[in-house]
């Protein structure tokens, strides 16, 4: 599903920071744009900065149905900084697995941000789940009773050892240590 990724441009507070951008929410089925101009109120501007596919995988039901449990429903948009006057965040994509949001987030490069699901959206991973998602029964591992060695009491039953393990070391004649 094509979406949307509108970006809030405001001022800075601090010396350092002139500008914070911030993505504020998603299009459902927008069409391509490249840092559109949506609105301006003051020193705050609104841009459809771009339109990237939300693609969904079987392998992640998992995560989409965690993320979909949350008290407010989230998709996450990965911003990357460019070198770009007019272009300052590349968007990476647009995921709503929260699993792999933390993975890009861990790189410590990437920006992510958290944006509320629009209802489209949400019905859309919602009947996407109901067809896809297989709940994974939880199996503790066990130890395998073939790995397992019985022991003495001391030390490992595999090595043969012809004296006390715990014993202090000897001196020999030539002054090593035995």
């Amino acid at each position: 599903m094509p979406v949307g990724v509108v970006l809030r441009k405001s001022p800075g507070v601090t010396k350092w920071a002139k500008f914070v951008w911030r993505a504020v929410c998603v299009l459902p089925g927008a069409a391509p744009a490249d840092w559109k101009l949506l609105r301006t109120e003051g020193n705050v501007s609104d841009y459809h900065a771009a339109t990237v596919p939300l693609t969904l995988y079987r392998s992640d039901t998992e995560a989409y149905a965690h993320s979909l449990a949350a008290n407010v429903p989230c998709l996450y948009v990965i911003c990357r900084d460019t070198q770009e006057a007019d272009k300052p965040l590349d968007i990476v994509t647009v995921t709503a697995s929260p699993y792999e949001a933390q993975d890009y987030s861990d790189n410590g490069e990437d920006i992510v941000e958290k944006v509320m699901i629009p209802p489209q959206v949400l019905a859309w991973i919602s009947a996407y789940l109901d067809e896809h998602h297989e709940e994974e029964a939880f199996i503790k591992r066990r130890r395998d009773e073939h790995r397992e060695h019985e022991q003495d009491g001391v030390g490992d039953s595999r090595i043969s050892q012809t004296t006390d393990v715990y014993r202090a070391p000897r001196k020999t004649r030539t002054g090593s240590a035995q």
